[in-house]
């Protein structure tokens, strides 16, 4: 398969500024002693915070975002629909009411499954999360109870994003609600 002249000249270019920078950083050095050792080149693997103080500020960051997120997605198609009592039968748009919930359901269900594994990183965080795996983990049958029109279900989706927000506080990680884009609740 022929490739792209287009491609071609971006490549050369590419390792012709690279060996021109390693040739020019190579002919400065100013002393008189040469070096003849091996020099170590870190491998370019995953890059990965240098410090443990990093590796809690990454996780405390990841968690601010998702449960952000799953608490953003429950407010806007779940908690504030159901107090409009949108989810009781007979309601105008009843049906894409209830398809938007059970979709930011799932979503807002994966999104503190997310935060959860990030907790993790983070000992304060881990253990002000740790009680909450429960209730986490008994979501995942509220979006189908929703379809249903179960009011108790939108009910239980806030009581638990309340409790992740207030671990979070309590952890330094205040969380926000972040309303997610379309294309995030379908998964692009």
């Amino acid at each position: 398969m022929p490739v792209p002249i287009r491609r071609l000249v971006v490549a050369l270019t590419v390792c012709c500024a690279l060996v021109a920078g390693a040739t020019a950083c190579a002919g400065s050095t100013r002393s008189k002693a040469v070096d003849t050792g091996l020099v170590a080149v870190p491998m370019a693997g995953t890059p990965s915070p240098s410090t443990s103080a990093q590796k809690q500020k990454f996780a405390k960051t990841r968690f601010v975002a998702n449960a952000g997120l799953a608490a953003g997605a429950t407010y806007q198609w779940i908690v504030k629909p159901w107090k409009a009592g949108k989810f009781k039968k007979g309601a105008h748009g009843r049906t894409y009411t209830l398809i938007k919930a059970a979709a930011a359901g799932a979503f807002a269900y994966n999104r503190l499954k997310a935060a959860k594994r990030n907790a993790e990183g983070d000992p304060l965080l881990a253990k002000a999360v740790a009680p909450l795996s429960a209730a986490i983990d008994g979501l995942k049958d509220l979006p189908a109870k929703l379809r249903k029109g179960d009011g108790n279900a939108a009910s239980a989706f806030d009581d638990v994003i309340n409790k992740v927000k207030d671990a979070g506080r309590g952890a330094g990680a205040p969380v926000k609600n972040q309303v997610p884009s379309a294309g995030q609740l379908a998964g692009r």
